[in-house]
């Protein structure tokens, strides 16, 4: 969720740091409803109302959803935090501003992709060589 941070509130300021993203614009049940159509194994998301203490949207009411891990084993949390940037770029394109994350995300093209409204699966497939040859190289040096 530190993806986001920039972009809007992952529950700074709230009971539930980074278990929760929001902000004032969105619909909870209709971001929940998108969220949860994706299908993305191991992760579920329930709308949710808060108010954050701290950081981006202090102090103002938000809407947005609590992200509930329910298999740590199949959730990829890279995904999940694409898939909340893809998903709220879609529905809010005049509220939400991809390029806050451009700091965080440091890969041009993937964020070029959520402003295409490219799905998941396009905008991981921008690096999956990449990540194959990480994983490749890195196989060497587990000792576990």
């Amino acid at each position: 969720m530190g993806l986001l941070e920039s972009a809007l509130s992952v529950g700074r300021g709230t009971d539930t740091p980074f278990e929760v993203v929001g902000a004032p614009y969105i619909d909870d049940v209709k971001l929940a409803d998108a969220l949860t159509s994706a299908g993305l194994p191991g992760v579920s998301f329930v709308p949710i109302r808060f108010t954050p203490t701290a950081s981006i949207h202090k102090g103002q009411p938000c809407e947005g959803v609590s992200i509930i891990l329910t298999d740590r084993d199949r959730c990829n949390v890279v995904d999940v935090g694409l898939l909340i940037a893809e998903t709220l770029y879609r529905l809010y394109p005049k509220d939400f501003d991809p390029d806050k994350m451009r700091h965080l995300l440091v890969h041009p093209p993937t964020l070029a992709a959520i402003k295409a409204g490219k799905p998941l699966s396009e905008i991981r497939a921008l690096w999956q060589k990449d990540l194959d040859e990480f994983m490749q190289r890195r196989a060497k040096y587990l000792i576990y």
